[in-house]
């Protein structure tokens, strides 16, 4: 009798650059077209300001910049998903959100020394999937306590 299953994680997949991240749909809230973004004085340079969502105002993050990548402009793709940290919701602007998709726990490796450009401590790990490399991205650790708590000082 073998009733070990294999555990599939459910992602969602974005762009930067020409690099494919996923995050966990749990920490996903939902997906939104940019709009216009109201800028906060003295914040990180990566933080773009902050957006009016259904009420909620809501930090956004451009994490190009946060991963050190060269800033571009928005384009008909570019999206802002909108991820749970802390029990606050703040937007990270990404170059395309693709799709939803499972990958199978034992798919994922543990991040190599260097991926790209992004700092191997914001990675989880990776998985090949076809023949994508996906990196799976690691939300707690693209923020700081201290820089969530800034956001929070913005968001209220």
């Amino acid at each position: 009798m073998n009733n070990e299953t294999i555990v599939d994680r459910k992602v969602i997949i974005f762009q930067l650059n020409d690099e494919e991240y996923a995050v966990s749909v749990q920490q996903v809230g939902s997906i939104e077209r940019i709009q216009p973004i109201t800028r906060v004085p003295q914040t990180a340079d990566f933080v773009k300001g902050v957006i009016n969502l259904r009420g909620v105002v809501t930090p956004i993050i451009d994490l190009r910049i946060r991963f050190g990548l060269k800033e571009t402009e928005f384009t008909e793709s570019s999206r802002i998903i909108i991820v749970y940290l802390d029990e606050m919701e703040v937007g990270l602007i990404v170059d395309a959100a693709n799709d939803v998709i499972d990958i199978p726990e034992d798919t994922i490796e543990p991040a190599p020394e260097v991926i790209g450009s992004v700092d191997i401590d914001y990675i989880d790990g990776v998985a090949k999937l076809d023949n994508r490399l996906l990196i799976l991205l690691n939300l707690r650790k693209v923020l700081t306590k201290e820089e969530i708590n800034e956001l929070k000082s913005v968001e209220g």
